[in-house]
């Protein structure tokens, strides 16, 4: 699965170029971010604009992302879809992570 990393002054910008996270995909979605935040601290904003459809494998591999962080890291969530959105808040897990309408919000939050 394709992750672009975007190092900002107030986070790290981790998009998903897929438009699924889902079983055939969730694996190397959740070994990728694993690879990829061991180099960063702090912030970490996954961006989800690209993504249309994630389901509860999915949903299992961004909460195991979550879940591997160090203490001193945190995942927000970035740009959800009405479908992703409405997964994220189906489940309840929009009280779990920070979700911002935007990347680039999601970074200007950082800086208040």
């Amino acid at each position: 699965m394709e992750l672009i990393v975007d190092a900002t002054p107030t986070a790290t910008v981790i998009r998903v170029m897929a438009t699924r996270i889902d079983a055939p995909t969730a694996l190397q979605f959740k070994e990728d971010m694993r690879a990829i935040t061991a180099g960063f601290d702090g912030r970490i904003i996954l961006d989800l604009a690209n993504v249309e459809f994630i389901d509860s494998s999915g949903l299992g591999a961004v909460v195991a992302s979550m879940k591997q962080l160090r203490p001193d890291q945190s995942l927000e969530l970035a740009a959800l879809q009405p479908i992703v959105e409405k997964v994220f808040r189906l489940t309840r897990m929009d009280t779990i992570f920070a979700i911002h309408a935007s990347a680039d919000h999601a970074c200007a939050a950082g800086n208040t």
